[in-house]
């Protein structure tokens, strides 16, 4: 697959993508590699890597305990205090092996360390290749609330290596999906067409299908790379799917969605939204609805749950003078930013999502 320019920085894939790792490093002259792992990819993933980094330079390994629960200021703060034992300079490269927990946090702790240091993402679960390794954003969650510490700033490299993708369960691959099916919904409505049918999916489909999910959040990114006004888009989906994400965090009767999952309904209930109020025509939220309602379990939210996931709404980052804006569509391939909705319209939404499709 060709290589992916972003703004400063390359996205290379496989094995021709190790190639351009290598050369970087070997120009680069780092003084040590930190490589940031949590316990799954230390497992299935590091010997890989290791195995195909050609350098002489010293390589230090740092793990941190897997889940979003741990994407906090406390694991940062043990990971800074690793890289002040081992004497981490600014003149060395950290390189994020991880989904997007790792590539999130190990992002803004290079990026904070001694003001500074440069990383690399290598990104081993389908939703961080397509979403959280591109585009600069880094970060950690504060509390149960999603991403809102952090900074925006490029790493030097992407590598995407599908191979990683083998080591996923299921219901990961499903997760990711959720992104793929954003970038259609916001961008491209022939792209959204080739997702909606995944029943003859090959290797070499998948790859394709991963390489223009990255072109179309690329395009987004280069177009405003400070989210003032089309990147917004990229959140199509995060504005109800973040306050439930954070909000079954933080009840444990209730199932711990993967980010992917809760987009996924958020997705569902603003595709509903849309179609009250920027005119999604009924044939595009039938389909939108069919497609993710097959794709993703059903979950089941009371009026108690639904008044707080509302409430956890005034939390989100597009928010501005005290008022929440939504991302929405005015047709599969186009979105639409800074929409003000009423709370009834919302609760409106999660009766339709609650409604068995016939």
């Amino acid at each position: 697959m060709q290589p992916i320019k972003a703004s400063s920085y390359e996205i290379v894939f496989n094995t021709s993508g190790y190639e351009a790792l290598n050369t970087f490093i070997r120009i680069s002259t780092y003084s040590k590699i930190f490589i940031i792992v949590d316990s799954n990819t230390h497992e299935h993933c590091l010997s890989t890597l290791l195995s195909k980094l050609e350098t002489s330079t010293a390589i230090e390994v740092i793990e941190i305990v897997p889940g979003e629960e741990n994407k906090t200021i406390t694991t940062c703060s043990g990971v800074w205090d690793a890289l002040a034992d081992l004497d981490a300079d600014r003149k060395g490269l950290v390189i994020n092996l991880g989904g997007g927990v790792v590539t999130d946090l190990g992002g803004f702790v290079a990026s904070t360390f001694k003001r500074g240091m440069d990383f690399i993402n290598i990104p081993t679960s389908l939703l961080a290749m397509v979403d959280a390794s591109v585009g600069g954003k880094t970060g950690v969650d504060l509390g149960n609330l999603k991403n809102l510490i952090g900074v925006i700033n490029n790493p030097k490299l992407v590598l995407i290596d599908t191979g990683f993708l083998a080591t996923l369960p299921k219901i990961e691959m499903r997760s990711g999906l959720a992104e793929m099916y954003k970038h259609g919904l916001i961008a491209d409505q022939g792209y959204w067409q080739q997702l909606s049918d995944l029943t003859a999916m090959t290797t070499e489909n998948l790859n394709k299908l991963i390489h223009d999910s990255i072109v179309i959040k690329n395009e987004v990114v280069l177009k405003d790379p400070t989210e003032q006004n089309i990147r917004k888009t990229l959140n199509y989906g995060h504005t109800l799917g973040h306050a439930i994400e954070s909000y079954c965090l933080s009840h444990a009767e209730l199932k711990t969605l993967l980010h992917g999952e809760a987009i996924a309904i958020g997705m569902i209930l603003e595709s509903y939204i849309s179609s009250k109020l920027t005119g999604l025509p009924q044939i595009d939220l039938d389909q939108i609805n069919t497609v993710l309602s097959e794709m993703y379990d059903a979950v089941r939210f009371t009026q108690k749950d639904i008044n707080h996931i509302i409430e956890l709404l005034k939390h989100d980052k597009k928010n501005s003078n005290g008022k929440v804006k939504f991302v929405l569509l005015e047709h599969i391939g186009k979105g639409v930013i800074d929409q003000e909705v009423p709370n009834e319209l919302i609760y409106e939404a999660f009766d339709f999502y609650a409604t068995p499709i016939n």
